[in-house]
């Protein structure tokens, strides 16, 4: 098979033990290493060694659950995690290229908190950071704030006119949410610090703004606590499944992360967020869209898929997910890249089942296989995400207003 037309972009999904409900079970997990800081430091250092884009790290308002809409009250699963960010700024010191991006559940969380921790995270990291953002719709969540209460649900009920309408609502206040973090990370010019000991000016004043932002779910005044981060907009990207995530993507996100079955169906996604992309006016801007798959890889497919089978033996069933699953060998894993690529994803977002086993065989496997169809980098070649991913550092909104 013929290379792709440019260079792919490569992240990988850190969950746990891997995205396999049995993946703790395996001899080469930790599963008593999982809530240390050296086991994440060891799979985000594997990482880099891969020379991939960035990682994401899982997070949630509620314990793990195999259902998508409740507690399951299983005991032979991983439950209990560490908090996403706070995993992502005890790694990135140890870290020098690779971008880290930490999922943050907009639902019940606060976007003047978020966008102070995410811009620490651009500091700690020296221009690495960026975040994941989900909405959820569950009750038992919910019952952890107690500010807000959400209906029933079932999965079908997602369907409905009911369904659609919290939908909608969840994904506009997604869109608030990142609208009023992106201004807060905007509220200090670039050169606001002075810090001029002779003068004793620390700060300019004039150089920080308030953002004044009303809206119907949030009314933030501003300005941040934090300095604009070093990337100016750390990187945001989001999950998305259907047309209303598709439209967060096209307003409010540099990356978005879908799950195409096949060529045909990614081609699709990719022409509705482009075409949604066009209506929020951003045609011109650079948005990247990943494709996510899970993936078990073994030197030879029946091993793969054997492995597959056990697992799905250990959980007492076969695993599913709402990505493509992807089993055998790193060159056919390759082969599969290039024709989703063809079809116009810029990326992918691969889900290791076993992180001790799948993140290695991405890294140095499937990653070398890539090289050497020229379609994946052999160095690192810049220092923050936003210019791993060709994204430029944006104008302040601010600043730029000031001198329009």
């Amino acid at each position: 098979m013929s290379s792709s037309p440019s260079p792919l972009h490569l992240a990988v999904a850190l969950d746990g033990a891997g995205w396999h409900p049995a993946a703790w079970r395996e001899p080469v997990s930790r599963p008593r290493e999982l809530l240390t800081a050296a086991y994440w430091t060891d799979l985000v250092t594997e990482a880099e060694r891969g020379l991939l884009d960035f990682v994401t790290i899982e997070d949630g308002l509620g314990l793990q659950s195999s259902s998508h809409t409740e507690p399951d009250g299983r005991t032979d699963q991983v439950r209990g995690r560490l908090d996403a960010v706070l995993i992502a700024a005890r790694v990135a010191p140890l870290t020098r290229h690779i971008g880290v991006v930490p999922t943050v559940v907009a639902t019940h969380t606060e976007p003047f908190h978020l966008s102070k921790a995410i811009a620490t995270l651009d500091y700690v990291s020296a221009g690495r950071a960026g975040l994941r953002v989900q909405v959820t719709a569950r009750r038992n969540e919910a019952a952890h704030f107690g500010r807000r209460t959400f209906p029933p649900l079932r999965i079908e009920d997602y369907e409905t006119p009911a369904g659609q309408e919290l939908v909608t609502g969840l994904f506009d206040e997604a869109a608030d949410y990142v609208e009023v973090v992106r201004r807060l990370w905007d509220s200090w010019e670039d050169d606001a610090e002075i810090r001029d000991v002779a003068t004793g000016r620390f700060i300019d004043r004039a150089k920080l703004h308030y953002i004044d932002f009303e809206g119907a779910h949030f009314r933030v005044k501003g300005p941040s606590i934090t300095p604009r981060p070093p990337q100016g907009q750390p990187v945001v990207s989001a999950l998305a499944h259907a047309t209303v995530p598709y439209r967060l993507v096209a307003r409010s996100a540099d990356i978005g992360y879908v799950t195409p079955h096949d060529a045909d169906r990614a081609r699709a996604i990719v022409e509705e967020i482009r075409a949604e992309q066009a209506a929020a006016g951003r045609a011109d801007e650079i948005l990247h869209v990943f494709g996510d798959l899970v993936v078990f890889l073994d030197d030879d497919p029946a091993g793969a898929e054997a492995r597959r089978e056990r697992l799905d033996s250990l959980a007492g069933h076969p695993y599913t997910s709402d990505a493509r699953i992807f089993t055998g060998t790193p060159s056919g894993l390759a082969d599969l890249l290039q024709e989703l690529a063809a079809a116009g994803l810029t990326g992918f977002r691969l889900r290791p089942a076993v992180a001790g086993h799948d993140l290695p065989a991405i890294t140095q496997g499937l990653v070398p296989e890539l090289q050497r169809r020229n379609a994946f980098r052999r160095a690192y070649e810049a220092d923050t995400l936003r210019g791993l991913l060709g994204l430029v550092r944006p104008a302040n909104r601010y600043a730029a207003a000031a001198t329009a």
